[in-house]
């Protein structure tokens, strides 16, 4: 098979993924046979604080199968003493690093890591490489020793580069599935969905089904519409761009598509729509010219699930202010941010935060943050008239 056709196999194969985990070792299987390597390891984690990382995804794959007793005994034996961990954490972005230049010369000597895990999981002379995730997340891919004695060959580096944006795509939409609840979800089922739009693209463009959170949208016409039948952004520019990304996505010719997200202005003062498109199948051209060829997902700020104060004070034994603070926090707002709206002092938002660790014996911001996202979306219970 050609270069293109299996490189072209692979962003089927993880297209497919996107939807339905069990298709990621597939993915991972036809990986290592392009790219002639012994595995793939692939991590994804969420920095809660500047020395708080929460694992969000860990998979360890070998030739296609999934290795859950080296990664259970990497995570709770040798992560935490792993030197090459925080120099991970600050790699460019994008950038392939050998795995021995990760370590001193001292550590390639006496480091548990590089010394006895890595050797279990072939992984002495693999690659790393580091990509910013989605909101401020990390992403880590690990590539596992090549099957070849004499090291990495140019065309092998140059494949793994060319998979990059795609791997860090594919991580984009499955974080977007799993925050709206639809994971595992097939193509009809995703149209149930209510936390996202989706519109479902025929091979052309044409906009074949629709749930009634893009329906809205579309007919708002705030940032997006549907213009005879086909999807467009309402600014010219963001139009151009979108139309340049369903070319990429949707390719003429029956060849594979490419995924792709982008950011789409409003005339409105509300936060701009996060607009993920994807291919759906192999782009093969065949008899049903109307059959779903791409997913268009949807992604509105505005209506993430807002955290009433109210609870939070009722549920955590909080003061009005202290709870208006744990909000804010758990939005993702910094105690200068929160100063700066609420017209106070960023000293008063400290104390506030004191008090509600003191209250809670808690010591951390991640912490407080954790006790609070649960109560999203939860209604405040009716008072009896009692």
């Amino acid at each position: 098979m050609s270069e293109r056709g299996a490189f072209d196999r692979i962003l089927a194969s993880m297209h497919e993924a996107m939807l339905d985990d069990a298709h990621w070792l597939p993915t991972f299987a036809l990986i290592d046979d392009t790219c002639r390597t012994k595995g793939n390891m692939l991590t994804f984690a969420e920095r809660s604080t500047q020395d708080d990382v929460e694992m969000l995804y860990a998979r360890f794959c070998f030739r296609g199968e999934h290795n859950r007793e080296l990664e259970r005994e990497y995570f709770a034996d040798y992560l935490p003493r792993d030197e090459r961990i925080p120099r991970v954490r600050k790699l460019p972005d994008s950038q392939l690093f050998h795995v021995p230049d990760l370590y001193t010369d001292q550590e390639l000597r006496t480091s548990a890591a590089y010394n006895e895990m890595l050797p279990a999981g072939e992984s002495q002379n693999g690659l790393n490489v580091r990509l910013d995730g989605p909101g401020g997340s990390r992403i880590v891919w690990g590539i596992c020793d090549p099957v070849a004695t004499d090291g990495w060959s140019s065309d092998q580096l140059d494949m793994i580069r060319r998979l990059l944006p795609h791997i860090r795509q594919y991580v984009r939409v499955r974080q977007a599935l799993g925050d709206a609840g639809a994971m595992g979800s097939s193509l009809a089922r995703l149209l149930d969905n209510t936390r996202f739009g989706v519109i479902q693209l025929a091979r052309r463009g044409q906009i074949v089904a629709i749930n009634d959170l893009a329906r809205d949208l579309l007919r708002e016409g705030d940032a997006l519409l549907d213009r005879n039948g086909y999807l467009h952004a309402r600014s010219p520019a963001d139009d151009d761009d979108l139309q340049r990304l369903l070319a990429r996505v949707l390719p003429r010719g029956g060849a594979q598509g490419t995924s792709a997200s982008m950011l789409v202005k409003r005339r409105s003062i509300l936060p701009r729509l996060v607009l993920h498109l994807s291919p759906v199948g192999d782009g093969q051209i065949d008899f049903r010219p109307r059959r779903v060829a791409a997913l268009a997902l949807i992604v509105d700020p505005a209506l993430e699930a807002r955290i009433d104060p109210d609870l939070v004070m009722a549920a955590l034994d909080l003061t009005p202010a202290e709870s208006q603070v744990a909000v804010l926090l758990a939005e993702g707002r910094t105690p200068q941010q929160i100063a700066a709206a609420t017209g106070r002092r960023e000293s008063t938002i400290r104390w506030h935060v004191q008090k509600i660790f003191v209250k809670h014996g808690i010591s951390r911001q991640a912490e407080l943050v954790r006790l609070v996202s649960p109560l999203a979306g939860i209604p405040l219970p009716q008072q009896s008239g009692h």
